[in-house]
Protein backbone atom coordinates (compact mmCIF):
# COMPACT_ATOMS: atom_id res chain seq x y z
CA UNK A 1 0.00 0.00 0.00
CA UNK A 2 1.50 3.25 -0.90
CA UNK A 3 2.94 5.74 1.89
CA UNK A 4 2.17 8.95 -0.28
CA UNK A 5 1.12 10.73 2.88
CA UNK A 6 1.30 14.23 1.15
CA UNK A 7 -2.20 13.17 -0.77
CA UNK A 8 -3.67 12.93 2.62
CA UNK A 9 -6.30 15.95 3.96
CA UNK A 10 -5.12 14.66 7.60
CA UNK A 11 -1.41 14.85 6.48
CA UNK A 12 -1.82 18.23 4.88
CA UNK A 13 -0.63 21.38 6.49
CA UNK A 14 -2.37 24.11 7.84
CA UNK A 15 -1.99 27.53 6.87
CA UNK A 16 -3.98 28.96 10.19
CA UNK A 17 -0.71 27.31 11.89
CA UNK A 18 2.41 27.91 10.52
CA UNK A 19 3.47 30.56 12.86
CA UNK A 20 1.85 28.71 15.91
CA UNK A 21 5.64 28.85 17.80
CA UNK A 22 5.70 31.88 17.90
CA UNK A 23 2.18 32.96 19.20
CA UNK A 24 1.27 33.62 23.00
CA UNK A 25 -0.14 30.57 25.00
CA UNK A 26 -3.56 32.58 24.19
CA UNK A 27 -3.35 33.02 21.17
CA UNK A 28 -2.50 29.33 20.69
CA UNK A 29 -5.68 27.54 22.66
CA UNK A 30 -7.36 30.30 20.61
CA UNK A 31 -6.47 28.50 17.48
CA UNK A 32 -7.40 25.55 18.41
CA UNK A 33 -10.11 25.97 19.53
CA UNK A 34 -11.37 27.86 16.24
CA UNK A 35 -9.75 24.97 14.41
CA UNK A 36 -11.88 22.57 16.57
CA UNK A 37 -15.42 24.40 15.76
CA UNK A 38 -14.82 22.55 12.13
CA UNK A 39 -15.25 19.31 13.82
CA UNK A 40 -19.44 19.05 14.23
CA UNK A 41 -20.16 20.38 10.88
CA UNK A 42 -17.61 17.71 9.42
CA UNK A 43 -19.50 15.28 11.45
CA UNK A 44 -23.34 16.40 10.40
CA UNK A 45 -22.54 15.96 7.19
CA UNK A 46 -22.05 12.34 7.77
CA UNK A 47 -25.41 11.86 9.62
CA UNK A 48 -26.90 9.69 6.93
CA UNK A 49 -24.36 7.31 7.30
CA UNK A 50 -23.86 7.41 11.19
CA UNK A 51 -27.71 6.67 11.16
CA UNK A 52 -27.74 3.88 8.66
CA UNK A 53 -24.57 2.35 10.81
CA UNK A 54 -26.74 2.44 13.70
CA UNK A 55 -29.55 0.46 12.27
CA UNK A 56 -27.58 -1.77 11.22
CA UNK A 57 -26.03 -2.77 14.19
CA UNK A 58 -29.52 -2.37 16.11
CA UNK A 59 -30.73 -5.15 13.99
CA UNK A 60 -27.52 -7.33 14.20
CA UNK A 61 -27.86 -6.64 18.58
CA UNK A 62 -30.82 -8.03 18.32
CA UNK A 63 -30.30 -11.04 16.30
CA UNK A 64 -27.66 -12.31 18.86
CA UNK A 65 -24.62 -10.29 17.22
CA UNK A 66 -22.03 -8.35 18.83
CA UNK A 67 -20.51 -4.35 18.13
CA UNK A 68 -16.62 -4.81 17.63
CA UNK A 69 -14.49 -1.76 17.33
CA UNK A 70 -10.91 -2.14 15.32
CA UNK A 71 -8.12 0.43 14.87
CA UNK A 72 -4.54 1.42 15.83
CA UNK A 73 -3.04 4.18 18.27
CA UNK A 74 -5.41 7.02 18.91
CA UNK A 75 -8.24 5.20 17.04
CA UNK A 76 -8.16 1.48 18.42
CA UNK A 77 -7.97 3.63 21.94
CA UNK A 78 -11.22 5.28 21.35
CA UNK A 79 -12.95 2.07 20.29
CA UNK A 80 -11.31 0.20 23.42
CA UNK A 81 -13.13 3.74 25.18
CA UNK A 82 -16.40 3.67 23.99
CA UNK A 83 -16.40 -0.04 23.79
CA UNK A 84 -15.42 -0.18 27.62
CA UNK A 85 -17.79 2.56 28.72
CA UNK A 86 -21.68 0.41 27.47
CA UNK A 87 -21.46 -1.84 30.19
CA UNK A 88 -21.87 0.93 33.74
CA UNK A 89 -23.80 3.04 31.56
CA UNK A 90 -26.18 0.89 30.17
CA UNK A 91 -26.24 -2.79 31.56
CA UNK A 92 -25.19 -4.53 28.76
CA UNK A 93 -22.52 -7.29 28.89
CA UNK A 94 -19.03 -6.43 28.36
CA UNK A 95 -18.73 -9.48 25.31
CA UNK A 96 -21.55 -7.29 23.90
CA UNK A 97 -19.40 -4.25 22.85
CA UNK A 98 -15.83 -4.82 22.55
CA UNK A 99 -12.84 -3.07 21.22
CA UNK A 100 -10.08 -4.46 19.37
CA UNK A 101 -6.75 -2.53 19.22
CA UNK A 102 -2.81 -3.23 17.20
CA UNK A 103 -0.52 -4.20 19.57
CA UNK A 104 -2.98 -5.85 22.43
CA UNK A 105 -3.93 -4.14 25.82
CA UNK A 106 0.09 -2.59 26.18
CA UNK A 107 -0.96 -0.68 23.48
CA UNK A 108 -3.66 1.35 25.32
CA UNK A 109 -1.00 3.34 27.20
CA UNK A 110 2.03 2.47 25.18
CA UNK A 111 3.26 2.83 21.93
CA UNK A 112 3.90 -0.49 20.16
CA UNK A 113 5.72 0.22 16.81
CA UNK A 114 4.81 -1.55 13.82
CA UNK A 115 1.64 -2.74 15.16
CA UNK A 116 -0.44 -0.70 13.10
CA UNK A 117 1.37 -2.32 10.04
CA UNK A 118 0.75 -5.93 10.59
CA UNK A 119 -1.89 -7.06 7.85
CA UNK A 120 -1.39 -10.78 9.71
CA UNK A 121 -1.84 -9.63 13.69
CA UNK A 122 -5.72 -8.30 12.95
CA UNK A 123 -6.45 -11.78 11.40
CA UNK A 124 -5.16 -13.22 14.51
CA UNK A 125 -6.94 -10.82 16.89
CA UNK A 126 -10.38 -11.08 15.04
CA UNK A 127 -10.00 -15.15 15.90
CA UNK A 128 -9.27 -14.37 19.22
CA UNK A 129 -12.48 -12.36 19.89
CA UNK A 130 -14.71 -15.05 17.38
CA UNK A 131 -15.65 -12.60 15.42
CA UNK A 132 -18.49 -14.12 13.43
CA UNK A 133 -21.40 -13.67 10.38
CA UNK A 134 -23.67 -12.47 13.01
CA UNK A 135 -21.60 -9.39 14.40
CA UNK A 136 -20.69 -5.52 13.50
CA UNK A 137 -17.05 -4.54 12.63
CA UNK A 138 -16.33 -0.99 12.31
CA UNK A 139 -12.81 -0.22 11.31
CA UNK A 140 -11.53 3.01 12.60
CA UNK A 141 -8.34 4.70 10.94
CA UNK A 142 -7.81 8.97 10.51
CA UNK A 143 -5.80 7.73 7.50
CA UNK A 144 -8.44 5.31 6.22
CA UNK A 145 -5.57 3.22 5.05
CA UNK A 146 -3.77 1.56 8.15
CA UNK A 147 -2.76 -1.84 6.98
CA UNK A 148 -4.01 -3.41 10.61
CA UNK A 149 -7.51 -2.03 9.88
CA UNK A 150 -7.67 -2.57 6.25
CA UNK A 151 -6.56 -5.90 6.12
CA UNK A 152 -9.53 -6.66 9.18
CA UNK A 153 -12.61 -5.24 7.43
CA UNK A 154 -10.97 -7.10 4.08
CA UNK A 155 -11.42 -10.47 5.87
CA UNK A 156 -14.56 -9.25 8.00
CA UNK A 157 -16.26 -8.80 5.07
CA UNK A 158 -15.02 -11.23 2.69
CA UNK A 159 -14.17 -14.14 4.64
CA UNK A 160 -16.56 -14.07 7.71
CA UNK A 161 -19.25 -12.48 5.94
CA UNK A 162 -19.55 -10.07 8.15
CA UNK A 163 -21.69 -6.48 8.53
CA UNK A 164 -18.50 -3.41 8.00
CA UNK A 165 -18.49 0.35 8.85
CA UNK A 166 -15.36 2.06 8.03
CA UNK A 167 -15.05 5.33 9.92
CA UNK A 168 -12.20 7.61 8.15
CA UNK A 169 -10.83 11.56 8.13
CA UNK A 170 -9.79 11.19 4.12
CA UNK A 171 -12.29 11.00 1.25
CA UNK A 172 -11.75 7.97 -1.03
CA UNK A 173 -9.83 6.10 1.81
CA UNK A 174 -9.36 2.23 1.34
CA UNK A 175 -11.36 1.63 4.49
CA UNK A 176 -14.10 3.23 2.63
CA UNK A 177 -14.07 1.18 -0.21
CA UNK A 178 -14.11 -2.03 1.45
CA UNK A 179 -16.74 -1.26 3.89
CA UNK A 180 -20.89 -1.44 3.83
CA UNK A 181 -20.93 1.96 5.24
CA UNK A 182 -18.81 4.15 5.10
CA UNK A 183 -18.58 7.03 7.36
CA UNK A 184 -15.78 10.17 6.38
CA UNK A 185 -15.78 13.80 8.51
CA UNK A 186 -13.43 15.34 6.70
CA UNK A 187 -11.97 17.76 9.38
CA UNK A 188 -9.06 19.36 7.25
CA UNK A 189 -5.39 19.54 8.15
CA UNK A 190 -4.71 19.15 11.92
CA UNK A 191 -3.57 22.36 13.67
CA UNK A 192 0.23 20.05 14.39
CA UNK A 193 0.78 18.46 10.98
CA UNK A 194 -0.28 14.81 10.82
CA UNK A 195 -1.08 14.87 14.51
CA UNK A 196 -4.82 13.37 13.80
CA UNK A 197 -5.44 12.76 17.36
CA UNK A 198 -6.58 15.87 17.40
CA UNK A 199 -9.37 17.07 15.04
CA UNK A 200 -9.91 13.29 13.65
CA UNK A 201 -9.72 12.05 16.80
CA UNK A 202 -12.41 14.41 18.49
CA UNK A 203 -14.49 13.46 14.99
CA UNK A 204 -14.15 9.86 15.33
CA UNK A 205 -14.85 9.81 19.75
CA UNK A 206 -18.23 12.35 18.53
CA UNK A 207 -19.16 9.29 16.02
CA UNK A 208 -18.47 6.31 18.35
CA UNK A 209 -20.70 8.28 20.56
CA UNK A 210 -23.37 8.41 18.75
CA UNK A 211 -23.35 4.71 16.96
CA UNK A 212 -23.26 3.45 20.66
CA UNK A 213 -25.73 5.90 22.03
CA UNK A 214 -28.60 5.10 19.72
CA UNK A 215 -28.07 2.14 19.46
CA UNK A 216 -29.05 1.25 23.29
CA UNK A 217 -31.62 3.64 22.84
CA UNK A 218 -33.02 1.90 20.16
CA UNK A 219 -32.92 -1.57 22.73
CA UNK A 220 -34.38 0.59 25.31
CA UNK A 221 -31.65 1.24 27.32
CA UNK A 222 -32.93 4.55 28.09
CA UNK A 223 -36.22 6.08 28.82
CA UNK A 224 -36.50 9.63 28.11
CA UNK A 225 -32.93 10.78 28.16
CA UNK A 226 -32.51 8.70 31.35
CA UNK A 227 -30.06 5.47 30.94
CA UNK A 228 -32.42 3.55 32.94
CA UNK A 229 -30.36 -0.06 32.75
CA UNK A 230 -26.92 1.87 34.57
CA UNK A 231 -25.50 -0.38 36.66
CA UNK A 232 -24.89 0.92 40.60
CA UNK A 233 -21.21 -0.12 40.96
CA UNK A 234 -20.20 3.13 43.01
CA UNK A 235 -21.77 5.69 45.63
CA UNK A 236 -22.47 8.08 42.74
CA UNK A 237 -24.54 5.85 40.18
CA UNK A 238 -26.42 3.95 43.50
CA UNK A 239 -27.13 8.00 44.01
CA UNK A 240 -27.62 7.89 40.16
CA UNK A 241 -30.74 5.41 40.24
CA UNK A 242 -32.23 7.47 42.74
CA UNK A 243 -32.59 10.55 40.54
CA UNK A 244 -33.25 8.44 37.63
CA UNK A 245 -36.37 6.94 39.40
CA UNK A 246 -37.63 10.38 40.87
CA UNK A 247 -37.28 12.17 37.64
CA UNK A 248 -39.00 9.63 35.55
CA UNK A 249 -41.62 9.59 38.00
CA UNK A 250 -42.10 12.18 39.91
CA UNK A 251 -41.56 10.36 43.50
CA UNK A 252 -40.08 11.19 46.51
CA UNK A 253 -36.96 10.06 47.27
CA UNK A 254 -38.40 7.91 49.68
CA UNK A 255 -40.58 6.05 47.49
CA UNK A 256 -37.48 5.90 45.45
CA UNK A 257 -35.61 4.10 47.28
CA UNK A 258 -38.39 1.88 48.45
CA UNK A 259 -38.91 1.10 44.94
CA UNK A 260 -35.67 0.08 44.20
CA UNK A 261 -35.29 -2.06 47.11
CA UNK A 262 -38.54 -3.57 46.02
CA UNK A 263 -36.89 -4.58 42.73
CA UNK A 264 -33.53 -5.18 43.11
CA UNK A 265 -31.90 -2.12 42.11
CA UNK A 266 -33.51 -2.37 39.15
CA UNK A 267 -34.14 0.95 37.69
CA UNK A 268 -36.63 0.43 34.88
CA UNK A 269 -38.73 -2.12 37.05
CA UNK A 270 -39.26 0.55 39.56
CA UNK A 271 -40.60 3.04 37.39
CA UNK A 272 -42.91 1.27 35.72
CA UNK A 273 -44.54 -0.29 39.45
CA UNK A 274 -44.66 3.40 40.52
CA UNK A 275 -46.40 4.40 37.60
CA UNK A 276 -48.42 2.08 37.03
CA UNK A 277 -48.38 1.53 40.59
CA UNK A 278 -48.16 -2.37 40.54
CA UNK A 279 -46.75 -5.06 42.03
CA UNK A 280 -42.79 -5.76 41.06
CA UNK A 281 -43.48 -8.78 39.90
CA UNK A 282 -45.82 -7.59 37.05
CA UNK A 283 -43.68 -4.73 36.74
CA UNK A 284 -41.00 -7.59 35.75
CA UNK A 285 -43.27 -9.17 33.67
CA UNK A 286 -44.13 -5.94 31.55
CA UNK A 287 -40.90 -5.25 30.91
CA UNK A 288 -39.50 -8.92 29.60
CA UNK A 289 -42.57 -8.45 27.23
CA UNK A 290 -41.90 -5.65 25.96
CA UNK A 291 -37.87 -6.59 25.34
CA UNK A 292 -36.92 -4.16 27.92
CA UNK A 293 -38.44 -0.93 26.89
CA UNK A 294 -39.79 0.86 29.94
CA UNK A 295 -42.09 3.54 27.51
CA UNK A 296 -43.71 0.58 25.94
CA UNK A 297 -43.85 -1.15 29.35
CA UNK A 298 -45.37 1.88 31.06
CA UNK A 299 -47.52 3.37 27.60
CA UNK A 300 -48.87 0.03 26.48
CA UNK A 301 -48.18 -3.25 28.41
CA UNK A 302 -50.41 -5.19 30.19
CA UNK A 303 -49.73 -7.87 31.97
CA UNK A 304 -49.95 -12.10 31.28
Amino acid sequence: MSLDLGKLVTEGSNSATMELDRLSTLEMCSVINNEDKKVPDAVESCLPQIAEAVDMIHAALKNGGRLLYIGAGTSGRLGVLDASECPPTYGVSPLLVRGIIAGGRTALTDAVEGAEDSRVDSLRDLSAYGVDSCDVLVGIAASGRTPYVVSALEHAKNVIGCKTIAISCNPDSPISHIADIAITPVVGPEVITGSSRMKAGTAQKLILNMLSTCTMVKMGKVYGNLMVDVVPTNLKLIERQVMIVVDATGCTRTEALYALKQNNQNCKQAIVMLTRKCSSKIAAELLEKYDGSTRLAIEHGVAE
